[in-house]
């Protein structure tokens, strides 16, 4: 038996279930189902964050918001003139969930708990009727005369719209491609880099304001550093990987890392600072104590790689050892091999060709009444929100036109 609706919304993630929201408190008379393939709906969203849900980032300039999208700058500025971070913030306000803004800049719920988000989306989605139907993973999609068919594993639906909101999912990129749209591939974004070194080997936990290049290429960023177990992570190599996401797929995550522990200070500055310290700490010992804004730890570290040993006094200082100590400090070369992913907050950059989305709407441009909300499009940005502000703004826009 075929179960007809007027909107089936395939995936019950962010994207899908805050599309199916907006459509039907815009026109409560439609019959809405979504359909999810897990046991659970939203289980991205319950570990985004830490558990907490990072929903959205304090930048209300859609302008500037653009910015944080390696992929998708361009197509988003209209979209987010129409539902930027702003609004977010007051449609959660209005279903009764407030947020906040940490220093970052990324909010989160007031309650720091992304189970709130949850709760928000299950009780709309019950009572404004939508049938939220789980373990139904889609085996087909294909259109006949003016409906669109849709087969999973157990049963058989038919509806005059369908959204599409399964995010990084290859399966259905697959089905999609075989109905005529094109696939950008997918390649992993928001990874740390895995690198062995005895320079950093002691100190995971350590972390340190930097820029960071990647050799050979025009990539580069600043920001937080982290030390880790496996090499190093924080934002400042989140954003690397995300802008770099092709350039190192490409390079099959082999290369190499210059970094400048003094985040904006250049070799020839570092080298006067360093030359006024052996004059001031003359009788002192160089590795005592970090004359910089970051952990002993690592200043220990980085003058011990530039052959200086623990006991040698600032005075004793060669030129070459003040000019290796120089180098260190501003462009330290790593060697990177491999990656890792960052928690459980992968995110892929790839998916639908933006050419074939009509931003104005999210419909479709090679067929009528097919939207795509989220992820599942060639749309990614860094770690901060922003990722849940695409899946926000694309339903948004989606349930309007609808």
């Amino acid at each position: 038996m075929i179960k007809n609706f007027d909107i089936i919304i395939v995936g019950g993630g962010a994207a899908g279930f805050f599309t199916a929201i907006n459509i039907a408190e815009k026109n409560p008379k439609l019959k809405i189902a979504i359909l999810e393939r897990g046991k659970e709906v939203l289980s991205k969203v319950r570990v985004s964050g830490g558990g907490r849900c990072n929903v959205t980032h304090a930048c209300f300039e859609p302008t500037e918001l653009v910015k944080f999208y390696p992929r998708g700058e361009k197509e988003l500025r209209g979209p987010f003139h129409q539902f930027c971070s702003g609004d977010t913030i007051e449609w959660f306000e209005k279903h009764g969930v407030e947020l906040k803004i940490e220093e970052d800049g990324r909010m989160f719920p007031v309650s720091n708990s992304s189970q709130t988000i949850i709760d928000c989306f299950l009780k709309a989605t019950e009572k404004l009727g939508i049938k939220v139907l789980t373990g139904q993973s889609v085996q087909s999609i294909f259109k006949k005369e003016n409906h669109w068919k849709i087969d999973t594993q157990t049963d058989n639906y038919a509806t005059e719209k369908l959204v599409m909101a399964t995010g990084s999912n290859p399966k259905i990129w697959e089905m999609l491609q075989e109905q005529g749209h094109a696939i950008v591939s997918p390649v992993p974004s928001l990874f740390t880099f895995n690198i062995k070194d005895s320079r950093i080997k002691e100190l995971p936990g350590v972390a340190a304001q930097v820029s960071v290049k990647v050799k050979d290429t025009k990539l580069e960023s600043t920001g937080p550093l982290l030390i880790t177990h496996w090499g190093m992570s924080g934002p400042a190599i989140l954003k690397l990987s995300a802008w770099g996401a092709r350039i190192l797929h490409d390079k099959n995550y082999q290369f190499t890392i210059f970094v400048n522990w003094l985040n904006d200070v250049d070799f020839e500055d570092a080298e006067k600072i360093l030359k006024d310290l052996k004059q001031e700490h003359a009788k002192k010992a160089v590795s005592k104590k970090s004359p910089f804004d970051f952990p002993n730890r690592l200043w220990e570290s980085l003058v011990l790689a530039s052959g200086i040993n623990s006991e040698t006094k600032w005075a004793d200082l060669s030129k070459t050892q003040l000019q290796n100590l120089t180098s260190q400090l501003t462009k330290a070369e790593f060697k990177v091999n491999g990656k890792s992913t960052f928690k459980e907050e992968f995110v892929t950059a790839g998916g639908i060709d933006l050419k074939e989305i009509n931003f104005k709407t999210m419909e479709s441009k090679i067929h009528e009444n097919l939207y795509f909300a989220g992820e599942i499009v060639n749309i990614d940005a860094i770690t901060g929100g922003f990722n849940f502000q695409n899946a926000w703004t694309s339903g948004f826009i989606l349930a309007q036109n609808i």
